[in-house]
């Protein structure tokens, strides 16, 4: 799962850009909706930091957008229904080693994003936002190893083979609690349904 960071960087900022222009936010009303800073989502789409997977998952609360929609391409006509593994885009947390892969064919029209994901031993990945524009529904299916998967106040314990239905409206962690990486794979689904918790516009 290689990628050269600044190249990720990049192309991470010009989506967020672009998706923030498409939704009319400014800096500071994406920073209101996000909880994230100013200064730090300027530096982002400046491509002139790495986020943490935590601040990606606020900014796309807040974008009313999955996180895997971050390293998305745009919807277009022309896209492949096919996604190569070796054209696949492939990102690494700089806090915790978390990797992330996008397994969706870029670009093509598809209600459903599946993503790749490792986990390094003893890692813990957590995601604060509960508030988002859009519902988002997703599973998580562990390909090989075991990890502890927390959904607001309730932790499951899944190991290779189990899978978990989710809706994402509360505090979810990822923790592994084992001396070898986890991989996993998530399939997710923007539901067409308001949250509960929608960020107010």
């Amino acid at each position: 799962m290689e990628n050269a960071g600044n190249d990720i960087d990049s192309r991470l900022a010009t989506r967020l850009r672009a998706l923030r222009a498409e939704r009319g936010l400014t800096l500071d009303g994406l920073a209101e909706r996000s909880g994230v800073s100013r200064s730090m989502i300027s530096l982002v789409e400046r491509g002139e930091s790495s986020p943490t997977a935590s601040v990606l998952d606020r900014l796309a609360a807040g974008l009313g957008v999955t996180l895997a929609a971050l390293f998305a391409e745009a919807e277009r006509a022309d896209a492949s229904p096919v996604a190569r593994r070796a054209d696949q885009i492939a990102w690494a947390d700089p806090a915790t080693g978390y990797r992330r892969r996008n397994l969706s064919p870029p670009g093509y029209p598809s209600p459903i994003e599946l993503v790749e994901v490792e986990l390094p031993p003893g890692a813990r990945v957590s995601y604060d936002s509960g508030n988002r524009a859009a519902a988002v529904e997703q599973q998580v299916y562990l390909l090989d190893g075991t990890i502890d998967l927390t959904v607001g106040e309730v932790t499951h314990r899944l190991s290779t083979g189990d899978c978990l239905a989710m809706r994402l409206d509360r505090p979810t962690g990822f923790h592994n609690p084992t001396d070898r990486t986890v991989r996993y794979i998530v399939a997710l689904t923007t539901d067409g349904r308001p949250s509960l918790n929608a960020v107010k516009r």
